[in-house]
């Protein structure tokens, strides 16, 4: 059976404008970076992706290479968009990228125009779509002229393939050059993505800057530190939680001085009336700039309890500068 989604959809949910664009995104976007590969349920990503958009979450981030395995995020993903969605496309926001290894030999990974346009086609296909509303360049590549990675996302604009063109973890100086080169090219460009969290600053050392003079927006990714901003490390490593896995975040991250951090600003939310995440995805999007936090849910239940956070109260100057004096002892870096 089709999906009927919610009729009060748009009710609760905040958005902000990407940029300078006439973009609004959700508050809180769906990624499916974890959680939507073959080794989850496929009933539990359609049950988490109905929720997600009868809550408002319109916007959905992927990759081409999610998974695992790679590629299989947008499989899956495409199916359960065939079954449920396909009648909402047009209230849709859907990324996808390119840059990490896709497959064997000199082509399949980072910025040429070859492996980038070729990897927009095979997304299009596993997905079962016409076009991305954003693609993005998921890396930086040093060894590629800049000219030819943003000629590669022009390119997927004018075949239309895609709507806007974004960029993922570029540093400062080549966002700037990006910008300008996407501006004689009369390319949108919407969105730069980047890791932020209380744990990962690194973008308020100049990615939150470039991408305002851009004119574009910086949507959040990994707002919870792969989970360590949660209930789930607060008293040791579960068996089955990433950090146990050991393939994107190690057991020697979770240090004392990273445990009592994470303590204290436990103690700080549950005085808020919040969760450790509710507050760390709360803090993410207290800069303006960042018009979206991606999060990534393995039920319906944690999306729930994450997207509760737009009912978050503002932060004091004094909340925020306790947050930065435990980051700051805990050896965060601060820029």
């Amino acid at each position: 059976m089709v999906h009927l989604a919610a009729e009060n959809r748009y009710e609760s949910m905040q958005y902000q404008r990407s940029g300078r664009s006439g973009v609004l995104l959700p508050k809180v976007s769906l990624g499916l970076w974890h959680n939507f590969g073959d080794t989850h349920p496929l009933e539990t990503q359609r049950a988490v992706l109905r929720r997600a958009f009868d809550l408002g979450v319109t916007h959905i981030d992927l990759a081409n290479n999610y998974g695992p395995p790679p590629g299989s995020a947008e499989t899956n993903f495409g199916s359960i968009f065939a079954q449920d969605f396909r009648p909402y496309r047009d209230e849709l926001f859907i990324a996808s990228k390119a840059g990490y290894l896709m497959w064997p030999g000199p082509y399949g990974e980072w910025g040429s125009r070859k492996y980038v346009l070729a990897s927009l086609d095979q997304s299009l296909s596993r997905m079962g779509l016409d076009y991305v509303d954003v693609f993005y360049s998921h890396r930086f590549d040093p060894d590629t002229p800049l000219e030819e990675t943003m000629g590669a996302l022009d390119s997927a604009v004018r075949q239309g393939k895609a709507l806007y063109a974004g960029l993922s973890n570029y540093p400062p100086e080549a966002i700037a050059e990006a910008a300008a080169i996407l501006k004689d090219l009369r390319t949108p460009y919407l969105i730069n993505q980047h890791p932020y969290s209380i744990l990962q600053r690194g973008v308020e050392g100049g990615v939150l800057q470039a991408s305002a003079e851009a004119g574009v927006g910086v949507i959040a990714f990994s707002p919870l530190a792969q989970g360590q901003l949660t209930d789930r490390y607060l008293h040791g490593v579960p068996a089955d939680s990433r950090m146990a896995l050991g393939h994107f975040l190690k057991r020697e991250t979770l240090t004392e001085e990273r445990l009592s951090l994470l303590h204290a600003l436990n103690k700080l939310a549950e005085g808020r009336g919040q969760t450790l995440a509710q507050l760390a995805l709360a803090w993410v999007l207290r800069d303006p700039r960042v018009v979206s936090v991606l999060i990534g849910a393995s039920s319906v239940a944690q999306l729930e309890q994450n997207v509760s956070v737009l009912d978050s109260p503002a932060f004091s100057d004094a909340e925020l500068a306790e947050i930065d004096r435990l980051s700051a002892e805990a050896g965060v870096e601060i820029p």
